[in-house]
């Protein structure tokens, strides 16, 4: 097999959930595959985005929405992307301000009747982004219409747990560690996980551009392979979280203290408000591949909620675009090398915190559903 591009430079945001990308090029994955990998830390999603775009990263730790937003063009960039794989399931959450904990505001129905009395400033980490939609479905399914009755402004994740201690916003959604981080800080409290909206929900992927994809076969299939290996070693045990943990706190990864990773890596929550919690749907990055296979009931997820909330202004076909960027059939021949599981069928069930089912089966009608939209 000819590797088209040993070289393949990946961006990721310092985030715990970069963790399987840092690990296939610490634990030489990456060189067993015939590859290697060189990481660039960026400062947000929409520079992740640009570089991309430009050719600057082959490929990123990306988040799902994003890529769909890019390929439809929602906003002024449309460009065909392409998902080679999922990197994790679960480990958001949504931080609330711990003034308004003082107050008696100490959960969901608290927080909505908050909200009817005054405009709460949320932040997400990018307008079309997994922590937007998590956000978005958690008020909503509170009975608080998310454009209507918040103000909600977009925040590069590191910067989230500052930000709230200096009271420019009310509460925000972002991935882990910076959740975490407000708590250990005193000041925020963990209202609510992302697990609990959707228990094992599909969070970030490794995205390319399509180009890239087509025209770099073998080498997506062996950069696949090698990200599948680390994320098998990083669910593989306790220890090889930890190890994990420690690796990726360093300064040129997520730059934090060990601490503040551990513990939710391992399942361990603390809200800050005096709950504590062994997590059954805490960060995973591999299941025996069912973390990692691209779904398209996953991708068609992401459309339904833009469609929602306004983002699209027509109704996608759901099925169609997700069979363009969700790389099957490529990921499918990264499991075989490395012995991963692939599940029977590309389209799974869930029940969402509301009750509401989805399956993939009926896109549109879902989309539709909602009593609360734009």
């Amino acid at each position: 097999m000819q590797i088209e591009k040993d070289i393949v430079r990946i961006g990721f945001n310092p985030l715990t959930d970069c963790a399987s990308l840092v690990m296939a090029s610490v634990l030489g994955l990456d060189r067993k595959h015939g590859i290697r990998i060189v990481l660039s830390k960026e400062t947000s999603w929409a520079g992740v985005r640009d570089k991309l775009l430009t050719g600057e990263l082959d490929a990123a730790h990306a988040l799902y929405g994003l890529v769909y937003a890019t390929h439809l063009g929602v906003g002024s960039v449309r460009r065909d992307l392409a998902i080679l794989m999922n990197l994790n399931r679960n480990g958001q959450a949504i931080t609330l301000s711990r003034r308004w904990v003082d107050e008696g505001v100490r959960d969901g129905a608290a927080v909505a009747a908050l909200s009817h009395q005054r405009e709460l400033r949320w932040a997400q980490t990018f307008p079309t982004g997994t922590h937007a939609m998590w956000l978005y479905y958690w008020l909503a399914a509170h009975g608080v219409h998310p454009l209507r009755e918040a103000r909600v402004i977009t925040v590069p994740p590191s910067q989230m747990a500052t930000n709230l201690a200096a009271g420019h916003m009310d509460g925000f959604c972002a991935g882990e560690p910076w959740n975490h981080r407000a708590v250990m800080d005193g000041v925020g409290v963990t209202i609510a996980t992302s697990q609990q909206i959707w228990p094992d929900h599909p969070e970030k992927v490794l995205a390319t551009t399509a180009d890239f994809a087509r025209h770099h076969p073998n080498t997506a299939r062996a950069l696949v392979a090698a990200v599948l290996e680390a994320s098998r070693w990083i669910d593989a045990s306790p220890a090889n979280r930890m190890a994990m943990a420690e690796i990726i706190s360093a300064v040129q990864y997520v730059n934090t203290g060990k601490d503040v990773i551990w513990q939710r890596i391992l399942g361990r929550y603390e809200d800050g408000m005096g709950r504590s919690w062994e997590d059954a749907h805490s960060m995973r990055f591999h299941q025996e591949g069912a973390a990692n296979f691209p779904y398209l009931s996953d991708g068609m997820w992401f459309m339904t909620q833009q469609k929602r909330w306004g983002l699209l202004k027509a109704s996608p076909d759901y099925l169609g675009v997700a069979l363009k960027v969700q790389q099957v059939a490529l990921y499918k021949e990264a499991a075989e090398l490395t012995e991963t599981a692939i599940p029977a069928n590309p389209l799974r069930s869930s029940v969402l915190m509301d009750g509401v089912a989805w399956d993939g089966r009926d896109p549109e009608r879902y989309a539709a559903s909602f009593d609360i939209h734009m």
